[in-house]
């Protein structure tokens, strides 16, 4: 559910993986781990949808 969500952001924000996972987790990785099966902790998790919910309030101006 949470991969779906990133991948929609990915392409609604025409942002790479790797920029994704370096600004929300500081994980160039991430989405390419997520897609081969990685399963983020709950902490982790939470970082991301932070970084998604709070994105456009400070770069989509």
């Amino acid at each position: 559910m949470l991969l779906r969500a990133i991948e929609k952001f990915l392409r609604q924000h025409d942002m790479p993986p790797t920029t994704f996972g370096r600004r929300s987790t500081r994980d160039p990785r991430l989405v390419f781990d997520m897609r081969n099966g990685r399963e983020p902790g709950e902490r982790v998790s939470r970082r991301i949808e932070h970084f998604m919910n709070t994105y456009c309030r400070s770069s989509c101006r």
